[in-house]
């Protein structure tokens, strides 16, 4: 077994190891999660559990996010297969049987103090998405969770998963389409709508995001897929970055990119990705940090020492088994 990444706590420094990964479609043999996909069965469960847990093993997380969990029997599972010990295991709304969207989670070592799912938009970020109707609410609901440390550092986290580029075509009841979607002008509708969605899902992230950092000194952390690039229009309204080099007192809310922001400028790379679509590799897969991690503002209590982006399988052919996703970690450091 690799041994788990713990720096030492000397020179006042108090580490965190926090990571997202989205699993691809984690569920319990035989349970039908999309009505075109054939569920798993026991052997290529068990080799996805065994394979997502030496990812477990070799990230060796304190607080893991995890996206696109069906069945949290299944996350516990995997987490058993990493052979490392965590004091909670969980993935809200995605009891055995449940259905609808598969749903985040969250596993750690650390202290979990309160932890809560918003599913409905306030009533002022909901739009009106063209021959859909009304969209008043995250498609997978956002997990909101405050943690304590072993020191006693305060941690907020949010993990998301937002509305997905592929284009959000009309069907029936059935799952039957009701448009040509060979028409170009019909795709481009049909893509106008997921950026509907996720344009709104952003607006009503962010108020959550003001509302948990406005006036306070509580350091938090926003991480998973956000189906977009860190520059895309639909990130910039989550995290408002851009509008801090005109007015130094936006940092209050503004959330940092935690691969701009790392301290160990060394292991910077000039090319992060974290997923490939068609050959184009892109980092959909990100991790935002509160100016309390951003070792250059007054407000500083610590830093990101560095960010890793484990992304070899996303090169070792398309198997259920292995998530199409590359995993993120980053080394969170509290002064002490």
């Amino acid at each position: 077994m690799n041994p788990e990444p713990k720096p030492a706590s000397a020179n006042g420094w108090q580490p965190c190891w926090l990571a997202s990964a989205n699993v691809l479609n984690l569920a319990l043999p035989g349970r039908a999660f999309y009505a075109n996909q054939e569920p798993y069965g026991a052997a290529e469960y068990r080799r996805k559990t065994d394979w997502l847990g030496r990812q477990f093993e070799r990230l060796g997380a304190d607080v893991l996010a995890v996206q696109e969990v069906w069945d949290e029997a299944a996350l516990r599972d995997a987490v058993a297969a990493s052979g490392l010990r965590y004091a909670h295991v969980l993935a809200p709304g995605a009891e055995q049987g449940a259905s609808g969207t598969p749903c985040l989670g969250l596993v750690t070592r650390w202290e979990l103090e309160a932890w809560e799912r918003h599913a409905a938009f306030d009533p002022c970020d909901a739009v009106q998405v063209p021959e859909l109707g009304l969209h008043a609410g995250f498609e997978r609901p956002l997990l909101q969770a405050r943690l304590r440390g072993p020191k006693g550092q305060e941690l907020t986290l949010l993990n998301c998963h937002l509305k997905s580029k592929r284009p959000k075509f009309l069907q029936d009841e059935a799952g039957e389409p009701l448009e040509d979607r060979d028409d170009p002008a019909t795709v481009a509708r049909a893509t106008l709508r997921s950026l509907l969605m996720r344009a709104a899902e952003c607006c009503a992230m962010r108020r959550i995001v003001s509302r948990l950092t406005q006036g306070r000194h509580t350091p938090l952390v926003l991480v998973g897929d956000f189906n977009d690039s860190p520059h895309a229009v639909t990130t910039q309204i989550v995290t408002a970055t851009h509008s801090v080099a005109f007015d130094r007192a936006a940092a209050d809310t503004a959330l940092f990119h935690a691969w701009d922001v790392q301290t160990e400028a060394a292991l910077r790379r000039d090319m992060a990705y974290s997923h490939v679509h068609q050959g184009w590799p892109e980092l959909l897969d990100q991790i935002w940090v509160s100016e309390e991690f951003d070792a250059r503002s007054r407000r500083s209590l610590g830093d990101v020492k560095r960010v890793e982006v484990f992304n070899d399988h996303l090169h070792e052919g398309r198997d259920r088994s292995r998530s199409d996703h590359g995993f993120l970690r980053a080394l969170l450091r509290w002064r002490t």
